[in-house]
Order: C-alpha cells, then structure tokens, then sequence
C-alpha cells in the first residue's frame, strides 16, 4: 500500500538523520474506502493523487503550526504492507480526515519511494495559505481562496536519491 507521509522540510532532514519518518504512530494518508466514495473515481492513479494532495493539506497545518520552518510543503510517499495502516474509525465521517490512516509501527526512509516538495516559486502562496488556514477553517471563504491558492502548486517530485540535496 501507498502511503502519503506529511512533513516539513525540518522534519524530513530529521528524517533524514534519524534514517526513519517516526517510531508511529505516524498520520499519513491512503486511498481508504471514505477516499474512493468521497472522489468518486475507480482510476487508481487519480486515487493517490487525491491522497497526496490530503497530504499536502496535513503539510500545510504543520508549517501554520510552526512558523519558524521554511515555508514549502512536504510530502514522503512510501510504500507499506497492506496491514500496516489503520483508519482511526471516530474520524471516519469526518471530511477532514478524508483518507487519513495511522501507521502504529516505525517507518524506515529506505521505504521511500519518492518526496514530493513545493518549488521556491510557491513559497510565498504557501506562506499566505499557512496564515490564512486557521480563517478558512473558520469559513472566512477569502481564506479559503488563499489556502486554494497554494493547492494550485503542484509539488515537485524528486527520487528518493535527492534526499541529501533537499534538507
């Protein structure tokens, strides 16, 4: 199973360091079957996407919870055995928590399959969206328009052999 791990930049040279994303429980997100009745789509590979875009959102809420860290989502997208994640079953309804899974167990980066990072050229779009996430919780609606504004950067994707140029 496909695994969307959300970080900061960080977070993901710590990851780095330490040689795992975390000793669990790790939120990551997944095509679960909330997902695929929420996208309503069969095509896998829309699935994923939709999975790691759930986890770009997870990325943005950690950068507007620490203002000290660059401003540029991160997500790692690893590969898991099918077991390895749990749907938290009280968030189940919730649309938030759409595609969120917990991994109980730690997460080598050996199980990296790639990191998806914004470009530089989105840092100042992500910046407003990571301001203005808290309003657009809230339903301020031009809130929401600015955090829409940094999911309209698509994240770069880099080789898991890119790792040491990224942190």
């Amino acid at each position: 199973m496909r695994v969307y791990v959300p970080l900061t930049l960080s977070g993901l040279a710590e990851a780095h360091r330490a040689g795992d994303l975390g000793t669990g429980p790790l939120v990551a997100y997944a095509v679960t079957p909330a997902l695929r009745e929420w996208y309503l789509s069969d095509d896998i590979e829309e699935l994923e996407y939709a999975a790691l875009n759930r986890a770009a959102l997870a990325s943005l809420r950690l950068l507007a919870a620490d203002p000290a860290a660059a401003r540029r989502r991160v997500v790692v997208a690893a590969d898991v055995p099918d077991g390895a994640t749990v749907a938290d079953p009280d968030r189940g309804p919730d649309p938030a928590a759409l595609g969120e899974v917990r991994l109980a167990g730690p997460l080598p980066l050996a199980k990296a399959a790639a990191v998806h990072v914004d470009s530089a050229d989105a840092e100042a779009y992500v910046r407003a969206a990571a301001e203005a996430l808290a309003a657009a919780d809230g339903g301020d609606d031009d809130a929401q328009f600015v955090v829409d504004g940094a999911e309209d950067h698509e994240l770069l994707w880099y080789a898991t052999q890119e790792l040491p140029n990224l942190v």
